[in-house]
């Protein structure tokens, strides 16, 4: 909806009280009349009127923000969507590549300030003035945000595919609410990495990440049991996963290798093919994944990635060894509101039979997720700790 509606405005303050006005619309009206037959195109339409009607009443765009996106006989013909077109107009190189992804997972993506915050590992105050700094520099500088020509497009795929991918990932396990997943931002994502590469079938990162959300996505059925408990790795049925979805990132992968050194994106798809080519959980080659977490380690340093590393390491050099990297990445700090960390470091200890340690470990995660799958099972690794 914000994507169509600044077609119109080429605003995004002016889109954003358009769409909000549609949906206060939306909660008055419905509740007198019913539903209509097609929700999400009333909602557009009433989001366009609101929009030209203020339009009328402003009288010229040049008042508030600077055009987003360039007059529609001037625009690129092949971004095929609103959404992904908008994308790319908010990761502009002039503004610092954390406020080009908070920004355009704020306004493009529709997640809310906290997610923001959760998906990029700092608190929802940091989040709210980062989007709210990025927003006013854009006001007061007077960025002229356009559609990317094909020879400047390159700069901002970085930033596009970090959007995508975090996007994916709040979908992959919600942040807060009682289901694990949220479908509609995985579908998303996966629908835009779709798009970016059938507009960028050259670029191997893009066919990395394709491959990335296509791995994941196949097996998103067995992360839960029918009573929605979430079912670890080890436990899921692996016939049920979609394996025409695998073999499609199999060729992906295999693509982007040929084409290129492995980028961030093509080594997690490696790493991820590897967990999932495998016939059962203890036929994971562990060595193989620790080598292609030490390289993407190297050439992106994320506090994520040595934690998940550190799980790879466990498996082949044991649990202590992988304590020790935990025990870093706390005094590092910048994991301390992340509750993966505490449960991994819940596992190990667990497995090195230090019970009491796992049980205070799980309970600090446990106080770090909204998720309530994930509070359940970390609630009952506790019980069996006793």
């Amino acid at each position: 909806m914000l994507a169509s509606t600044v077609r119109v405005t080429r605003d995004l303050d002016l889109a954003e009280e358009a769409v909000q006005d549609a949906y206060v619309k939306a909660l008055r009206s419905w509740a007198a009349e019913g539903v209509p037959a097609r929700p999400g195109a009333w909602l557009t339409t009433a989001a366009r009127h609101n929009a030209l009607n203020a339009l009328q009443r402003q009288r010229t765009l040049t008042s508030k923000l600077p055009l987003l996106v360039m007059p529609a006989e001037a625009e690129e013909p092949d971004i095929p969507d609103d959404r992904l077109r908008l994308v790319f107009t908010c990761c502009h190189p002039a503004l610092a590549l954390e406020a080009q992804i908070a920004l355009t997972l704020r306004l493009v993506c529709g997640m809310a300030t906290p997610e923001v915050a959760r998906a990029l590992l700092v608190s929802e105050p940091t989040m709210a003035a980062r989007i709210t700094r990025a927003k006013k520099k854009i006001a007061v500088a007077r960025i002229p945000y356009v559609v990317p020509s094909a020879e400047h497009r390159p700069a901002r795929v970085g930033a596009v595919l970090t959007v995508i991918h975090l996007l994916y990932s709040a979908g992959h396990t919600a942040a807060a609410g009682p289901e694990l997943r949220r479908d509609d931002l995985g579908e998303r994502a996966l629908d835009l990495a779709r798009m970016l590469r059938l507009l960028l079938p050259r670029e191997p990162e893009v066919a990395g990440l394709l491959a990335l959300l296509l791995i994941h996505d196949a097996r998103r059925s067995g992360r839960v049991d029918a009573a929605g408990r979430l079912v670890r790795l080890e436990e899921q049925d692996r016939g049920g996963w979609d394996r025409g979805a695998i073999a499609e990132a199999d060729h992906l992968i295999t693509s982007a290798l040929a084409a290129a050194p492995p980028g961030r994106f093509t080594l997690q798809a490696a790493i991820a093919a590897l967990h999932a080519e495998a016939a059962a959980y203890e036929e994971t080659d562990w060595p193989q994944i620790r080598l292609l977490y030490d390289r993407l380690l190297e050439i992106w340093p994320s506090p994520v990635v040595a934690l998940n590393r550190a799980v790879a390491v466990s498996m082949v050099d044991g649990p202590a060894a992988a304590l020790a990297i935990v025990a870093d990445l706390e005094r590092d700090g910048r994991l301390a509101a992340y509750h993966y960390l505490p449960a991994t470091k819940a596992d190990l200890l667990r497995r090195l039979d230090r019970r009491d340690e796992a049980s205070a470990a799980y309970a600090a995660a446990l106080s770090l997720t909204a998720n309530d799958a994930e509070r359940r099972f970390l609630a009952a690794r506790i019980d069996e700790l006793g």
